[in-house]
């Protein structure tokens, strides 16, 4: 019978702290929450979030976000939409190039004397790739930038998590934060006026 070493201490502590997702504080008020994120913060913690029943102002700016990159993106593809536009009313209705195959081939017919290709005339085919090219970078681009679609999270296994849609606010900083040690992160908390610190398992 092979003998297995007991880890000891250190090691024990090493292998539940690799099990620990974070800590989850619980806040009663808006005006809790804030300065609790503002601590936070301003402690250097940077895997954190926030948890509100709803949209609460300012708390972007006490949590220290920086602007997305989100607006850039859907620019780039608006103007992309647009490009992509103009490009296709003309080569469909301005262009006849020798050697294509029929079906590539544009379609330069005179109808009235009108110009083969005319800006004003093509502005609701380029407005509606424009728009359409934006709001599908819109909403790819959230999903993305925020890690979704994500079927489970380990702040559900909280009960008292379930009152962050309706009447409590909650702070829940990852394990794997450079600043996180249990018990300075715990005491944090509790300096923030946190009404109760759960531990959360990943």
């Amino acid at each position: 019978m092979t003998m297995v070493d007991s880890p000891n201490m250190s090691e024990t502590e090493e292998m539940h702290e690799s099990e620990l997702y974070g800590l989850l504080g619980e806040y009663d008020n808006v005006t809790s929450l804030k300065k609790a994120a503002e601590r936070v913060r301003d402690a250097g913690y940077s895997r954190w979030e926030a948890y509100t029943p709803f949209p609460v102002h300012g708390l972007d700016k006490a949590m220290g976000h920086k602007p997305t990159i989100l607006p850039w993106l859907v620019l780039v593809a608006g103007i992309s939409g647009c490009l992509g536009g103009l490009f296709l009313v003309w080569y469909t209705n301005a262009t006849s190039i020798e050697g294509m195959p029929h079906a590539l081939r544009g379609y330069d017919y005179i109808v009235s004397g009108k110009p083969f290709f005319s800006l004003p005339a093509n502005i609701p085919p380029v407005f509606e790739l424009t728009i359409l090219f934006s709001a599908i970078m819109a909403v790819v681009g959230m999903l993305v930038l925020n890690l979704l679609p994500r079927f489970h999270h380990p702040v559900f296994t909280s009960e008292r998590f379930a009152r962050a849609t309706q009447d409590r606010f909650f702070i829940g900083i990852e394990a794997d934060d450079d600043q996180f040690d249990r018990e300075r992160t715990q005491q944090l908390l509790r300096e923030t006026g946190a009404l109760t610190i759960e531990e959360l398992e990943d």
